[in-house]
């Protein structure tokens, strides 16, 4: 039996198998005890709506035309089908629909009356009490109404009314406050944050008969319960508080207290408030640790016209969200402003922005990436730009950024933020594999204690890997990882895998031998048609109850190289576009897939994942892979054997490795060039010194500097494109050298060995002359102050400095001011 078509397995169309037929119901006499015996097998808790007139749609097959007849206590619908009596003029039109709720009762306990106390639900015949941060204002007047106790005027966290005991149901109802019942609002997924009896929820309904229980209590007056004016009960009335003597250590009270995160703005409020007198409170100091605002120092009362009221914004009220992921911790960044949301632009934007909006939205803190999702350009208004937050900041509104909607940005430019506390599960080849979930920006195992029919059932759907499958244990093939879930299992209702209940994260007794390994009865998210072989083809996956194809825009070899992974079809060869594999029916899921290369499943890259009419068929995308595919033995599905056709390859150009490659290549290459040159002139060099007599040379150098240095005196003098000579030129007669005695009194032996020095370098210059080279000759002391010299290769040849200057130059011109310790007298 099953219901189907509706929002979750409680919710649906009846149909049930009989004799390996599967049936609908005709509605006409169907009652409430038949719907309990329903809801009961299912596991699914009482009855709360019958909906007549295919409500859920109109079933397939055939329509159980007699009439069921329940008594309301039996163990199997079966035992209601014995009756023979027709039913008149039943047909599709009239399938039977019904809602179940799991939580079968609900009280308030530890109050002084019935409507206040704590929260507590039973769950089919468990109780339990209700985690604080996942109730709120709206929940809690839905459930004063469905208990008969008016409306809700306080719900206060904290087990203001005492801790309970056994289970605790971290549910979220997302109810809009209208609602008469719990099951008409939305269930959503939680956090497996530790939860503890210190935080149980507690609910004030105006029906209660002795409202002293109030004082002490506080609410904020905006619609979500976590924003507005605060207000306290004091002397039974709602009384506002005096901006004057508040922090934001008394508002961090206010948020905990209220069960709405921390405080993360303080701003003023108008006279007009919803208190029930213009007495308002002051004085409340309190250190920000304290459960509960009575818990600080005691308050006065004074005139409200004596100043301004206090009003405060806790991190619960959502102002902004992050849309894409079902947990509410990944996905396309949207602020609310002015009543309408609208996204935010990427110019500026880095880590530290997106760590105040994980810590905002209480998701743990931001990830790097990369990360395996990706969430597409918005619609409508783009808030903000240019966003500068330090990081440390309790609410995105507190950095600094541009003015309000005026920026210069697409929406191709959208910000996406990914928190630690965002999940996903894959199972590791497709739809068969060992479970692994992804959190804290790391993937891990999931441990196969306690898992069910149940569990993998609502697995394989989330995977879109049909609605059933088995278990089995495992050694893990993650080496290393952490096992993240233990005690994973799911109940009938729960519609997604994130509202099952587990431990708390990283919290497990399995070891690496109890991983859960599930495979799937249904169709593979992904498959190859058309191709040769299973391992090639064009590419189809699975969406929303049907086959669709991928356009070939952007198309390229690492895109296919994830797709042969997923499929276990070893290494892509090619990428196809041009529908090469012929052409594809139904609708053209994907567009602008954008693989790195690396990813596990295709569902990894960032992509566009919805109807693409700007593509048509004769663009769809195929691959051909390198290995035989695992898939034949593991699912299986039988291969296609066509023709290939001719194929075109797609590539997004060389690779980043490659690129680095090349240029590092290029950069060694350009190195060993200039290397070769140096040492192609290095090698001219010692030709020119060692041929027509220079060998000896070495004994002549070391003898003269053996010599000078003996000696102890060095002659300076300054000397254009010649040795010096015996005789001065005209204008140098009062040169001194470095001991004031005048250089025409040099010595025989001292103008000897200078021209000595000059035949050398005469003979130096003729075996250079063919290289090109020039050669100028000085002493080596002549030129140390002449920066022209300076800066040109120099051989030293005893005391001679020989200056080896490229083709076509000739020596510098020396300054008049290069001379300036040589000792011109005039």
């Amino acid at each position: 039996m099953q219901l189907t078509g509706g929002s979750h397995p409680c919710f649906g169309r009846l149909e049930f198998q009989h004799l390996s037929s599967w049936y609908t119901v005709c509605d006409p006499d169907f009652d409430l005890q038949d719907a309990k015996v329903v809801c009961r097998q299912l596991g699914c808790g009482i009855p709360v709506e019958e909906p007549r007139g295919a409500a859920f749609g109109k079933g397939g097959g055939q329509v159980w035309s007699k009439k069921i007849n329940c008594t309301g206590d039996e163990s199997d619908f079966g035992q209601c089908l014995r009756s023979s009596t027709e039913e008149q003029n039943c047909n599709h039109e009239t399938d039977v629909g019904l809602k179940c709720f799991w939580y079968t009762d609900s009280r308030l306990v530890g109050g002084p009356d019935s409507c206040s106390g704590r929260v507590e639900l039973q769950y089919l015949s468990e109780w339990g009490t209700v985690y604080d941060a996942s109730w709120d204002m709206r929940a809690a007047s839905v459930l004063c109404r469905q208990l008969q106790c008016g409306s809700a005027v306080a719900v206060p966290g904290q087990a203001w009314f005492g801790e309970g005991r056994g289970r605790i149901w971290a549910d979220v109802f997302e109810c809009q406050g209208n609602e008469t019942h719990l099951s008409q609002c939305a269930v959503s997924s939680w956090s497996r944050a530790a939860c503890s009896h210190g935080r149980d929820a507690g609910l004030i309904c105006n029906g209660s008969k002795s409202l002293s229980a109030l004082n002490g209590t506080v609410r904020l007056s905006g619609d979500s319960g976590c924003e507005g004016q605060v207000e306290v009960y004091y002397q039974l009335t709602w009384s506002r508080v005096l901006m004057d003597s508040w922090s934001f250590r008394e508002a961090s009270v206010v948020c905990r207290q209220l069960g709405c995160g921390s405080a993360v703005r303080l701003y003023s409020s108008s006279l007009s408030g919803t208190g029930d007198s213009d007495v308002c409170l002051t004085g409340y100091q309190c250190s920000g640790s304290e459960s509960h605002l009575v818990n600080c120092s005691d308050q006065q009362t004074l005139s409200c016209n004596f100043g301004t009221q206090m009003s405060i914004e806790c991190s619960n009220h959502r102002s902004i969200r992050l849309v894409g992921d079902a947990g509410g911790c990944a996905g396309r960044l949207e602020v609310l402003h002015q009543g309408s949301w609208g996204t935010v632009c990427g110019d500026s934007w880095d880590l530290k922005d997106a760590q105040v909006v994980c810590r905002q939205l209480q998701c743990g803190t931001a990830l790097r990436d990369p990360v395996p999702t990706f969430f597409g350009p918005g619609t409508g208004f783009i808030w903000l730009d240019e966003v500068d937050c330090e990081g440390n900041e309790t609410s995105l509104w507190d950095c600094p950024s541009a003015p309000r909607g005026q920026n210069d940005c697409v929406h191709k430019e959208d910000v996406g933020v990914v928190c630690s506390e965002y999940k996903e599960i894959k199972l590791a080849d497709g739809c068969c594999g060992q479970l692994e979930v992804f959190y804290n920006g790391t993937w891990g195992n999931v441990c196969v204690n306690q898992m069910d029919t149940n569990t993998v059932s609502l697995i394989c759907q989330h995977l879109n890997c049909g609605k059933s499958g088995t278990v089995s244990n495992s050694w893990s093939r993650l080496k290393g990882a952490p096992n993240w879930l233990d005690n994973l299992k799911c109940r009938p209702h729960d519609s997604t895998l994130w509202q099952c209940p587990s431990s708390n994260w990283g919290n497990y007794n399995c070891d690496e031998g109890e991983v859960a390994q599930i495979t799937c009865d249904g169709h593979l998210p992904l498959r190859l048609r058309g191709g040769s072989s299973e391992c090639s083809g064009r590419v189809e996956l699975w969406h929303d109850d049907s086959w669709g194809t991928v356009c070939d825009d952007s198309w390229d070899l690492r895109d296919a190289q994830v797709v042969c992974r997923q499929l276990g079809c070893g290494t892509a060869l090619e990428a196809h576009g041009n529908s090469a594999f012929g052409r594809g029916t139904g609708t053209i899921w994907l567009n602008e897939v954008n693989c790195r290369g690396d990813e596990l499943h295709l569902w990894d890259c960032p992509h566009s994942l919805q109807e693409q009419r700007s593509c048509s068929h004769k663009e769809d995308a195929g691959v051909t892979c390198a290995g035989s595919s695992l898939l034949k033995a593991k699912t299986g599905i039988p291969a296609t054997s066509t023709t290939t056709k001719n194929v075109v390859l797609f590539s997004k150009g060389p690779s980043i490795p490659f690129v680095v490659f090349l240029v590092l290549g290029s950069l060694l290459f350009l190195l060993l060039v200039i290397i070769a040159v140096q040492l192609y002139q290095n090698r001219l060099l010692k030709r020119a010194l060692y041929q027509e007599g220079l060998t000896p040379l070495r004994d002549t150098i070391y003898e003269e500097i053996e010599y000078n240095l003996t000696r102890g005196e060095t002659y300076r003098a300054l000397h254009k494109g010649s040795v010096l000579s015996e005789e001065l030129p005209s204008g140098y007669e009062d040169v001194e050298d470095s001991k004031g005695d005048p250089l025409s009194e040099k010595s025989e032996r001292e103008v000897k060995d200078d021209d000595d020095d000059a035949v050398i370098t005469e003979k130096i210059a003729e075996n250079l002359s063919g290289s090109g080279l020039m050669v100028t000759g000085g002493r080596s002391e002549d030129y140390d102050d002449v920066e022209g010299i300076e800066q040109s290769p120099r051989v030293l040849l005893g005391a001679r400095a020989l200056t080896i200057l490229p083709p076509g130059e000739g020596p510098p011109e020396p300054d008049q001011t290069d001379y300036d310790d040589v000792g011109r007298r005039d």
